[in-house]
């Protein structure tokens, strides 16, 4: 089955990242798609955090904004690559420091504002796998997924805590630390 493409309204100044999707599509290959990627340095591997944030610090592009942020007061707020380097750097230092490595399973339930992405980012930097869990689930799905996902760090608000997983918490012996 075939499908259009989204069309978005041009904003104006901005500069569009892929300006001719049909044509991008037409040409997309793997191949291609893995040269772009720079690996971690020292050829020791690929980590996506790497190539989402550090790899623009390390080529000179730390000014340049990594988010850009809406509140929901219409507020707007820019994140840099330098700013979201340290950020995701020191969430991996906090998870470190609380046992969680390589594989140890890491929840986010926030919404979209910085601090999920640096959990994210943050999780990844440090090996473990990252579990997003969406702020409108009800308490039970949440129990749920934070069970049945071994899920040992909990990265929430106080409120959505509160009123998700507080009640909950006697269910959830795996989870040792909320954040």
């Amino acid at each position: 089955m075939e499908s259009e493409a989204i069309r978005v309204r041009p904003v104006p100044g901005a500069v569009p990242n892929l300006a001719d999707y049909e044509r991008a599509r037409r040409e997309f290959s793997w191949e291609s798609a893995r040269e772009a990627l720079d690996g971690l340095p020292g050829g020791r591997g690929l980590n996506i955090a790497y190539e989402a944030v550090d790899r623009h610090v390390a080529a000179g592009r730390g000014e340049r904004a990594a988010l850009r942020c809406v509140a929901v007061d219409r507020r707007v707020s820019t994140v840099t690559y330098d700013e979201l380097a340290r950020w995701t750097n020191r969430f991996a230092n906090v998870l470190r420091s609380l046992g969680a490595g390589r594989g140890d399973r890491v929840a986010s339930l926030l919404s979209r504002c910085p601090e999920l992405y640096v959990s994210v980012l943050g999780t990844l930097k440090n090996t473990s796998v990252f579990c997003p869990l969406f702020p409108a689930f009800g308490p039970v799905p949440v129990e749920e997924r934070l069970r049945l996902g071994g899920v040992r760090v909990l990265v929430t608000t106080e409120d959505l805590y509160r009123r998700k997983v507080a009640d909950r918490r006697e269910h959830l012996p795996q989870l040792e630390h909320r954040y």
